[in-house]
């Protein structure tokens, strides 16, 4: 699968870090587009993905992220709308967590508990846009040593790519020069009919997922990894989207097979989702604005040594890697 080749270009954007830092510019909104005419826009409040513009079955294109429709918007958004998240995406009990003898208290900004990174996380910050061709651009953010309550300094770039077969390819990673802990996300708000032009109650998902980490009352995972099977959490074969979900899915990251798939019959597009992380939040209690689909570490994970690692260490690399490819049925 491709999308495993290309971590070593995502590594790469890291040499360039140093030299975007030098001269930011006054632009805050770039967009980028592929010889189809699909575009994506992005604004450097929180690395937003503004617009994404695909074609569907009537020869349209449509808008498929809700969200900030500029950037003046994205200064007071407090709804997380299309932006990366972090340094830890979704939840972390009690903001607290324990790493190397220490244990270190985060911002609380959902009830007692931390949530997508804190009070100001990435979504909130400015991050550098650079363009690097027509259809690609690249985002960095340096996250000084004890922001929201992270050890150490961390250097995350993201390399955003249109390519011809109409995917919108994520390239994350990341160095630190202390232990810290870390799961980006974006989080994007999907509605297939086009921002603002229907319910997502309508819309197909398909979750390749055998398993879920269920939660408490807070939504904390309870450390349980439970099947799906004789649930309302599975997706195996296809269903309308609830608006009753904001639960994580343990991917089964079989080979080739995408994350999920999304589908609106009206609109005819046909969302397919690659990624190499563990979990995917799916979220969908608001369908009149769109269906969040995070690919993710677990929610809580540092807090359960069951669930994958997220710690990065000095001298390690971090890498993630996400596609969304759209297709017309």
């Amino acid at each position: 699968m491709r999308i495993f080749k290309i971590i070593c270009v995502a590594a790469a954007a890291l040499a360039l870090l140093s030299a975007c830092r030098g001269g930011k510019t006054d632009e805050r909104i770039f967009t980028i587009q592929n010889e189809n005419g699909m575009k994506a826009t992005f604004c450097t409040t929180g690395g937003r993905l503004l617009r994404l513009e695909v074609p569907a079955r009537d020869g349209s294109m449509k808008n498929v992220v809700w969200g900030c429709a500029d950037a003046d918007a994205c200064a007071v958004d407090k709804d997380y709308r299309q932006c990366i998240v972090g340094r830890y995406g979704n939840r972390i009990a009690g903001g607290r967590f324990e790493l190397g003898g220490f244990t270190y208290q985060l911002s609380q900004n959902e009830g007692n508990n931390h949530l997508h990174g804190g009070k100001t996380g990435f979504g909130q910050r400015e991050w550098i846009l650079q363009p690097l061709s027509d259809c690609s651009l690249l985002m960095t953010y340096l996250s000084p040593d004890g922001e929201e309550g992270y050890p150490g300094n961390l250097d995350i770039s993201v390399i955003c790519t249109l390519t011809d077969k109409n995917e919108l390819v994520l390239q994350y990673a990341a160095v630190t020069d202390a232990p810290t802990i870390l799961n980006p996300t974006l989080h994007a708000w999907f509605n297939l009919h086009g921002d603002g032009e229907g319910l997502t109650t309508t819309h197909i998902l398909k979750i390749n997922a055998d398993w879920y980490t269920p939660v408490n009352e807070e939504l904390i995972p309870t450390g349980e990894i439970a099947p799906v099977d004789s649930t309302a959490f599975d997706f195996r074969e296809g269903k309308p989207v609830t608006p009753e979900f904001d639960h994580n899915f343990v991917l089964r990251g079989a080979p080739g097979e995408p994350a999920l798939e999304l589908y609106e019959p009206g609109t005819g597009i046909l969302l397919r989702v690659y990624t190499d992380q563990p979990g995917l939040q799916l979220y969908s209690g608001r369908p009149d604005c769109g269906v969040v689909l995070e690919t993710q570490n677990f929610p809580d994970a540092p807090n359960h040594p069951n669930f994958p690692d997220a710690v990065l260490g000095p001298g390690e690399y971090y890498v993630q890697n996400t596609i969304y490819r759209f297709e017309i049925l």
